[in-house]
């Protein structure tokens, strides 16, 4: 399995997205920046660093993240945070500041700051706004998410099943009189970046499409006004595989996630589906290490060694995979991974985790601790399909344990 463990660094900034040899028209439809005049426009941008490696068999982390922020934050604040990209941060006085390239100078300044802490810097990821993003990895690969909303009703069935098995499949959501969800698309393109523009895909091409995808969906009865569904079991993961295959002869799209309510989503990739479901729990815990002073455990883990303790309501985000069942239209049955997250999550809900869960008794209850020892636990009753699991200990921190292909 990969372990990493993600830092989040916030700052506000200006850009203008254009070639200054380029006329207004080429602008607008490569980068969609019609609205920029000379100064550009302005976002509240989010990078969050993702580190991976072994966490330290006596601490339990897998780097301090502390130290992270430490070494980062200084880059972020003397060269991102309240400046305007385009003439204050090298190398964006000669390139546009696109959410690619910006992710990508990102990652090289983060690996940079973070050198020698025994972890490499695998990825930027660089949430622009709520419509756009892009991650930049190490080995070189560069995505673009496109962020689509809209509302459509439906009724959850398949027809190669019974009234009587899509009732007892789906529940309530497979009513005749159907239901309705606020659906949020996640589309993420993947391809080699075009020197001249610093996008994967131009503007106009994504946006063209994605307003097509809206206009098809938006306000539709799935089921009975969207032909291309006709004879489909209308699933929130078929609807993911529908978005993925309507886009991609046009797009470079490498993967397509649906939430259909915000701590529930499906995913297509191409080859296989995902499922993922959130929960919470609430937590006490204290990070020491028992054959550590009290001044080594202050130092390693700073005021989180606090004696008495303290707490956070964690999110615990699980993922299964499999091949789309043809019968179904489903990757795993909601309500059993549902029962199963929650079984397993009440085992620490509410709970002083190094007092009264037996699996930190000999460990620190840091966030990769609680992936570990939850990994195997969720793995067992969700029939060994776990492919991904995230901890989010705070806004800023979030800890990852992935499957490996």
């Amino acid at each position: 399995m990969l372990m990493t463990a993600n830092r989040r660094f916030a700052f506000s900034a200006s850009r203008r997205l254009a070639r200054p040899d380029w006329d207004s028209l080429r602008n607008e439809e490569v980068y969609g920046a019609g609205g920029e005049r000379e100064w550009g426009s302005g976002e509240n941008y989010a990078a969050h660093l993702v580190l991976a490696g072994e966490p330290d068999p006596t601490t339990g982390m897998l780097v301090n993240l502390t130290a992270v922020k430490a070494a980062f934050q200084p880059v972020v604040d003397s060269e991102y945070d309240h400046k305007f990209l385009n003439l204050d941060t090298p190398p964006f006085d000669r390139l546009p500041p696109t959410p690619e390239l910006v992710a990508r100078e990102l990652l090289a300044r983060g690996q940079a700051a973070c050198a020698g802490m025994g972890v490499q810097v695998v990825a930027c990821h660089l949430q622009e706004s709520e419509l756009t993003a892009a991650s930049a990895y190490a080995d070189g690969r560069i995505e673009r998410d496109w962020w689509l909303e809209l509302s459509a009703a439906r009724v959850t069935r398949s027809p190669f099943l019974t009234d009587a098995e899509n009732e007892a499949l789906f529940g309530r959501a497979a009513s005749p009189l159907g239901h309705g969800h606020g659906y949020r698309l996640r589309v993420t393109l993947a391809a080699p970046l075009d020197r001249e523009t610093g996008l994967v895909s131009p503007h106009e091409l994504v946006a063209g499409l994605l307003g097509e995808l809206h206009a098809a969906l938006d306000h539709r009865n799935l089921n009975l006004e969207v032909p291309a569904l006709a004879r489909q079991p209308i699933t929130t993961e078929c609807l993911a595989r529908f978005v993925y295959v309507y886009l991609w002869p046009h797009l470079p799209v490498t993967r397509v996630r649906l939430y259909e309510m915000p701590h529930f989503f499906a995913e297509y990739d191409g080859e296989r589906g995902y499922l993922g479901l959130e929960r919470t729990f609430s937590a006490a815990h204290c990070l020491r290490v028992a054959s550590l002073s009290d001044t080594e455990n202050r130092r390693v883990f700073g005021k989180c060694s606090n004696p008495n303790g303290h707490g956070h309501r964690y999110t615990v985000q699980a993922t299964v995979a499999a091949p789309i069942d043809a019968r179904t239209g489903t990757v795993f049955a909601l309500d059993r991974f549902s029962a199963g997250l929650e079984q397993v999550l009440s085992e620490l809900d509410h709970r002083h985790l190094d007092h009264e869960v037996e699996a930190f008794r000999d460990r620190p209850s840091t966030g990769e601790n609680i992936a570990l020892v939850l990994w195997p636990r969720l793995a067992a009753v969700l029939d060994e399909r776990l492919v991904r699991l995230r901890i989010f200990e705070t806004g800023n921190n979030r800890f990852t344990l992935r499957a490996e292909e």
